[in-house]
């Protein structure tokens, strides 16, 4: 069966990065320009698309009326060092690469699609969901919500939760596994990431008016991150 949505994808040169990177992104069936779209834009697009399934996703639960229009963007990396360098809280190309996505990437992708998002959502998967939450809490005005399944967690991450003000219009999606507790990471060390969500959610549970937190039964794999997505898309868009 084929799409009922469109992808396409092009490069930008960035100055930030000094290197090219390309962005990929699906619009939902009879997109028209400058109409309202909410967009969300994925770290780890790659495993959104194909993993994740986000394009089939986004077939059916806008034929059902279930989310409001939204255009998928994915901006995917390299390899795994390349992801801890961009994601990480401590990577050293995180603030390079926050303003790639927040000065380049973003203007690109909706001044190429001819749009003025009603709401910009960042999401993402572990390191991707931690980075979701660095950027939207840092630029308020710009992003309205974050979605994180799994997140890594460290000071930074918690320093960062403890600046965000009260009454804070971020409205945020928050998952973990209750089996997260001995998790393979990047540096080949094993974290437990339960323990420190939980301290997160204690942090941020007071501050905002929109939070959604769930723990589910499973581990820190797509297998579980998949198949909360759906879910996790009408609750949010």
């Amino acid at each position: 069966m084929g799409r009922k949505g469109s992808m396409d994808s092009a490069s930008i040169e960035s100055d930030y990065l000094n290197k090219e990177i390309e962005v990929k992104w699906y619009l939902p069936e009879g997109f028209t320009p400058f109409q309202d779209y909410q967009l969300c834009v994925m770290q780890d697009g790659e495993d959104y698309f194909r993993i994740g399934r986000v394009a089939t996703l986004s077939d059916q639960l806008h034929e059902e009326m279930e989310i409001e229009p939204t255009i998928f963007v994915g901006i995917h990396y390299q390899d795994k060092y390349d992801r801890k360098e961009k994601y990480h809280p401590d990577g050293e190309q995180q603030s390079d690469y926050i303003a790639f996505l927040v000065k380049e990437a973003i203007p690109f992708v909706e001044e190429t699609l001819h749009i003025t998002p009603v709401k910009r959502i960042l999401m993402g998967d572990s390191l991707a969901g931690t980075l979701a939450f660095m950027v939207a809490s840092q630029f308020p005005s710009t992003f309205h919500t974050a979605i994180m399944q799994s997140p890594y967690m460290n000071e930074r991450v918690m320093q960062q939760a403890n600046r965000v003000p009260a009454g804070s219009q971020l409205e945020l999606y928050q998952s973990i596994g209750l089996d997260e507790t001995e998790v393979d990471t990047t540096t080949g060390e094993i974290s437990d990431f339960l323990a420190p969500n939980r301290v997160f959610h204690d942090i941020l549970k007071d501050k905002l008016s929109v939070y959604h937190y769930e723990e589910f039964d499973g581990n820190h794999t797509w297998t579980y991150w998949q198949k909360d997505l759906k879910n996790i898309l009408i609750t949010m868009l």
